[in-house]
């Protein structure tokens, strides 16, 4: 175990608060933060998921989804346990609601098997890795100086302090904006979701590569107002941020039918009004794949399944045919 940060004693019971989070838990001896990985033992919150791996695969950076960044590159995603939301159609809830069999790495250790697989990057995904913080704070720091780039891929619900220290060693985030109604997030993730928008407006004005995912849910955030009201918000930021649409299949608690390709498209031509990029996943719908100029319509990446080929795209990132500015990593 670690000893974790961001947290005070409190009371004269060895109990703690934590503030990694919004959630602010208060942490009495021998129990457990709702992530389930923040254990106060004799005063002392640990981290019990540092170095406990639950998944560990190569991945082209696509699969984040990350469209934009290092496009055609590939990552060591890692895994680990516990999750700081409770969405009953979470699709890791295996290794987010109980703990799995797990193998235990250092952070050098975790670099070197990036080094050997040839991999460009880590990503820390498939459960929420800001409740690992300690081990993607350490792990991050060290591999930036081997030449690896870091990606999150997270729910964004974390407090300012320690996003800012992430902020300096992670090259790139994709954030799953749950729905854009704060009811919504209440009843179905126990979250607050003015706290993650306050969280990617700081991503976003930090310069750091940011991608939005919706996870769209049948019922529950996949009106057309919603949708309006989402990217127009996210188009304040700006309209090239890209947004993923992602179709919804049974999973966990939740068992509604999976979103049809029609919402799928209702919501895809809605979201295309306000933002330059967006992008549909998770289902067998042909558009929504490939990146287009939003000038002239030029292809400017081309997909298949995950992988993706630049074809397109100049070295000073401008559109060959217009010469419009495009806002990619190569």
């Amino acid at each position: 175990m670690r000893e974790a940060l961001f947290y005070e004693e409190i009371g004269e019971a060895d109990d703690v608060q934590c503030h990694l989070c919004p959630h602010h838990c208060i942490v009495k001896e021998g129990d457990a933060g709702l992530c389930k990985v923040r254990k106060n033992e004799g005063g002392v919150l640990y981290s019990l998921a540092y170095g406990k791996i639950s998944s560990l695969a190569n991945d082209p950076i696509e699969k984040k989804p990350l469209y934009h960044f290092h496009p055609g590159t590939k990552i060591l995603s890692v895994g680990s346990w516990g999750c700081n939301f409770t969405c009953p159609w979470c699709q890791n809830w295996e290794i987010v609601t109980q703990k799995p069999p797990l193998q235990k790495v250092t952070p050098d250790r975790l670099i070197d098997i990036a080094i050997d697989r040839e991999m460009d990057g880590i990503a820390y995904t498939y459960n929420e890795p800001i409740v690992s913080f300690e081990f993607v704070l350490d792990t991050s720091r060290m591999s930036n100086a081997d030449g690896i780039y870091n990606v999150m891929v997270t729910n964004g619900y974390i407090e300012e302090a320690p996003l800012k220290l992430l902020l300096q060693t992670i090259q790139a985030m994709n954030i799953d904006l749950k729905g854009f109604s704060s009811s919504f997030y209440k009843k179905r993730c126990s979250g607050e979701l003015e706290v993650v928008k306050k969280n990617i407006e700081t991503i976003y004005n930090e310069g750091l590569h940011l991608e939005l995912t919706t996870l769209v849910i049948p019922g529950e955030n996949d009106t057309e107002k919603e949708m309006e009201e989402e990217t127009k918000w996210i188009a304040s930021l700006s309209p090239e941020i890209p947004l993923h649409l992602s179709a919804y299949h049974p999973a966990h608690r939740f068992q509604k039918p999976p979103t049809s390709d029609e919402k799928m498209m209702a919501l895809y031509k809605i979201a295309k009004k306000n933002l330059d990029y967006v992008y549909i996943g998770n289902t067998m719908v042909d558009e929504g794949r490939n990146t287009y100029c939003p000038n002239c319509s030029n292809l400017l990446i081309e997909r298949s399944g995950f992988s993706a080929k630049v074809v397109g795209i100049t070295e000073d990132k401008k559109c060959e045919k217009c010469r419009e500015d495009i806002k990619v990593k190569l």
